[in-house]
């Protein structure tokens, strides 16, 4: 598929990451860029508030001898102060590496030694704890800077607040000297990716990707400039990068999370977000939340197909009969509208990437009112190739390639990737590199795809985890692992089966679910691990697995299943 002509004149004109922020500051001046919680208030940050931060954090970094190609990493939960450092470092002339705020100590060691990282933004306490006790063999390491220094002694850290002061005291034209200065050839940030084998590599993307990906991602209107988007995902991961640097260049606010997993519904309903990026597990749990609290199945299916027919004629531009038009409305006041409010009641659409959704869970929603639209891409693509679009979209495929993009399959089944947004290889690693960008640009995604007759992309598999059975049957397992998750009482679900007989599945339960669970069955005690063992547990898994195996064929049916103790990690 030939790649198509990204729109350009939208949003602030930046050539780079690194004069995004000083751009949207002047273009959006008063406009809320960051919404956030404190306490029990919400607050925001104008654009130009955000522009003085980050600013002053670039200054700070300048103070402390960090110098152009430098590497500084963050280590932090998605908060306002993350886009604040990375913003700063970019605008110094580093490259910011991100780090998972839930790796280990030695995993931290690994990323912050092999990223020649010269320091590091740690978000409390904790964090700077896993950087203390791998420190004394992080030579190179010479500097950690902490958001919130609550409960923190010793004289091995600045504060966040202290860097600012520090950048406050340097001319504000060293600052655009740095920012100016970067090129889109520049290194703008390293994400470490990890593997079936080995440590994990580090992908190193420009500058003139992400400047790229988020062009076309504003083309295509995926974020409109009024937005409310809410996020939550972590900015350790490319998805949110993307989200964070579309947001910024259109002058969208930024609602981010209060930090607790347990309040992301009661956050969705206070900030009415009109944009939510997601992964699907937020999508599969409210679904199965809805689905066992309907008291006739057959009712919700009837509500569903009579949404859907409603909503696609509507995006058609066809007329609604007027007795189809009374029922929807019924079926408006009595499901529709409650899902809606979950959402806060104003979501314009949601995207949804990074692992498989169901379709019907994608139906479900439309039904209601809440477009998903899904995604596909990885760190490599900085972040996305194809995506869905409210007015051009497939259920159960990815989408179509982003302006700029361009995606084939290859004679194996391969999805192949070429366009700007393809990273610039494995930081130290140049032969994994080679294995994974051909001589002619095309990346090797090692996903196995089909293209329909009008352009839209499916995913089908993995090429390294489709199970080719002891019969020579091939099978793939997230068909059927999306179906068991599609259970409330199910978290996760690994089917295993390559050279076997038969197929097995590895299954956890649901912890937020769990009390529900237990209190179905008559078990007093709730805790995942003890339910595990439960036999009473195991008869009402199987019944799951047995409705499960009705959509599949004999060979691609689960004859065996264990339930593990705790979730995945």
């Amino acid at each position: 598929m030939e790649a198509r002509t990204i729109e350009t004149g939208l949003g602030t004109g930046s050539r780079t990451i690194a004069d995004l922020v000083p751009l949207a500051a002047e273009r959006y001046a008063d406009k809320p860029a960051q919404r956030f919680k404190v306490g029990d208030q919400w607050q925001d940050l104008t654009y130009r508030e955000l522009g003085d931060r980050v600013r002053e954090v670039a200054l700070g970094l300048v103070s402390l001898g960090i110098e152009p190609g430098d590497k500084v990493s963050i280590l932090s939960h998605t908060r306002p102060e993350w886009t604040h450092a990375c913003f700063g470092i970019v605008g110094a002339g580093a490259t910011f590496v991100t780090i998972y705020q839930t790796n280990s100590p030695e995993e931290c060691e690994y990323v912050l030694a092999h990223s020649d990282s010269r320091a590091v933004f740690a978000e409390d306490a904790e964090q700077v704890a896993k950087i203390r006790a791998v420190r004394e063999r992080l030579p190179q390491l010479e500097h950690v800077i902490v958001f919130d220094p609550s409960g923190l002694e010793g004289d091995d850290f600045i504060t966040l607040d202290q860097l600012r002061e520090r950048g406050r005291a340097i001319e504000a034209s060293e600052y655009e000297r740095r920012y100016r200065s970067v090129t889109r050839d520049d290194i703008c940030l390293y994400i470490y990716t990890s593997g079936t084998t080995g440590p994990p590599k580090g992908c190193l993307l420009s500058h003139g990707n992400y400047r790229d990906i988020t062009d076309a991602v504003v083309s295509q209107a995926v974020l409109e400039t009024d937005d409310v988007a809410y996020l939550f995902l972590p900015l350790a991961h490319a998805f949110a990068i993307l989200i964070q640097f579309a947001s910024i260049d259109l002058g969208v606010t930024i609602a981010y999370w209060s930090r607790d997993p347990q309040k992301i519904v009661q956050d969705l309903q206070e900030v009415k977000p009109t944009y939510l990026p997601s992964v699907p597990r937020i999508f599969e749990k409210i679904y199965a939340l809805a689905t066992a609290a309907a008291p006739d199945k057959e009712q919700l299916e009837k509500a569903v197909e009579l949404g859907l027919k409603v909503r696609l004629a509507e995006a058609r531009g066809e007329p609604v009969p007027e007795e189809l038009r009374k029922a929807f409305e019924r079926a408006d006041e009595e499901l529709f509208s409650k899902v809606r409010a979950i959402f806060g009641g104003r979501l314009r659409q949601a995207t949804t990437g990074a692992a498989p959704i169901a379709k019907e869970i994608l139906e479900f929603f439309y039904a209601c009112g809440v477009p998903v639209m899904e995604g596909y891409g990885m760190t490599e693509t900085a972040t996305v190739a194809t995506v869905n679009e409210p007015d051009d979209f497939r259920f159960g495929s990815v989408g179509k390639p982003l302006p700029g993009v361009e995606v084939k399959i290859a004679e194996d089944g391969e999805i192949l990737v070429r366009g700007p947004n393809i990273f610039r290889g494995y930081y130290k690693e140049e032969e994994a590199t080679r294995r994974a960008i051909d001589p002619e640009g095309w990346l090797h995604t090692g996903d196995i795809g089909r293209i329909d007759e009008d352009g839209f992309l499916y995913i089908t598999g993995r090429k390294k985890d489709i199970i080719i059975t002891a019969g020579g049957k091939n099978i793939t397992p997230a068909n059927i692992e999306n179906q068991l998750k599609q259970s409330p009482w199910i978290s996760q679900a690994v089917v295993i089966g390559d050279r076997r007989p038969y197929l097995v599945a590895l299954i956890t339960l649901d912890p937020e679910n769990a009390p529900q669970l237990a209190a179905k069955l008559g078990i007093e005690e709730s805790d995942p691990a003890k339910l595990a063992a439960d036999p009473r547990v195991r008869e009402e898994i199987q019944k799951v697995v047995d409705e499960v195996n009705s959509h599949f064929g004999r060979v691609e049916q689960i004859k065996k299943f264990a339930i593990l103790p705790h979730d995945f990690s």
